[in-house]
């Protein structure tokens, strides 16, 4: 399969200047939990960036709809496959979230076929998360993120992320909001990342 196919059946692939690689993202309109939560002063997902500025522009959410109508194609495993194609380091939704438990099978999936790449991906859909951490793919790591800023991280998941108005961990902020050689998203070995307020 061609790349330019590959980009059709899929929307293609986002690519995010904060990150050390490319991102799939889909509109956060169709979040499920964020969705909710969006609603709520106090939550992370107030005032979602995902929802203002460039993500806005109709070539943008024309983009992120061709990606949310691909993840049914039945040819969008091995696109995406192709289109990772031994990239270092790769993240999943940099802008909305998983869909269904299938989405997130279609996902182990494409991790399994590019085990040089590591993975990153932050959900709030706890409900479709395996029972055990055996089923993922070594090459990923799913981190749950927190719904209310500066509260804990959920005890029920090894790798979380949580959002705090102080005593952040992410480096970001001081280095042009960049990852810059920072890795501790995609690293199991770091519990809980924790994102300073922006």
């Amino acid at each position: 399969m061609l790349k330019k196919e590959a980009r059709l059946i899929t929307g293609g692939l986002s690519a995010p200047s904060k990150m050390p690689g490319p991102a799939f993202n889909l509109p956060a309109a169709a979040c499920i939990t964020g969705a909710k939560l969006v609603k709520i002063p106090g939550s992370v997902c107030h005032g979602c960036y995902a929802l203002k500025g460039r993500y806005r522009f109709r070539n943008v959410k024309e983009a992120l709809a061709r990606r949310l109508a691909g993840l049914t194609h039945p040819e969008w495993i091995p696109a995406m496959v192709v289109l990772i194609d031994n990239t270092p380091w790769f993240r999943w939704h940099d802008s909305g979230d998983l869909q269904s438990v299938q989405h997130l099978i279609n996902i182990f999936e494409v991790c399994k076929l590019t085990p040089s790449t590591m993975h990153w991906l932050p959900t709030r859909e706890a409900k479709f998360l395996p029972l055990s951490t055996d089923s993922i793919p070594k090459n990923l790591i799913i981190r749950l993120s927190g719904h209310k800023i500066d509260k804990p991280a959920a005890g029920f998941w090894p790798w979380t992320s949580t959002v705090v108005t102080d005593g952040k961990s992410c480096p970001a902020k001081e280095q042009g909001n960049e990852c810059k050689d920072c890795r501790a998203c995609w690293t199991r070995d770091v519990p809980n990342i924790a994102y300073g307020l922006h």
